[in-house]
């Protein structure tokens, strides 16, 4: 479960520019799943910024999935979906860590099984 309540109204954390509401909180609340590997990826970045580490190892492959899931005490700022092609989707997500600012670059690699996309992996870059 998340640690902190989002309104829906809001704008969706992920910068899809559509509110929380019609954006990753279906995801995110099991309603619906992700339709592509760019969508499971935002909502997983939005569950990074909420703190819900259940979605987060309900969307992580079993083969690579951790054990448990230590969430960083960080303060996401952003996300720029810079590319997704097949299945896998290149970002940038921007954060603060105290009082220094960090960009984490990666390439993610997602699997899809019985219609669902899953996350399998990622790589700095």
């Amino acid at each position: 479960m998340p640690s902190q309540a989002y309104p829906a109204f809001k704008p969706c954390p992920c910068g899809s520019r559509q509110p929380y509401a019609a954006c990753c909180q279906p995801r995110l609340s099991g309603e619906r799943p992700a339709e592509t590997p760019e969508a499971l990826m935002r909502s997983r970045y939005t569950a990074y910024v909420l703190r819900d580490a259940a979605y987060l190892q309900a969307t992580w492959h079993p083969r690579t999935r951790p054990a448990h899931l230590q969430l960083a005490e960080v303060r996401w700022l952003g996300l720029h979906v810079r590319r997704a092609a097949g299945n896998t989707v290149s970002f940038t997500a921007r954060y603060q860590e105290g009082r220094n600012r960090h960009e984490l670059r990666e390439r993610s690699t997602f699997v899809q099984e019985e219609g669902r996309w899953f996350y399998l992996d990622g790589v700095e870059g």
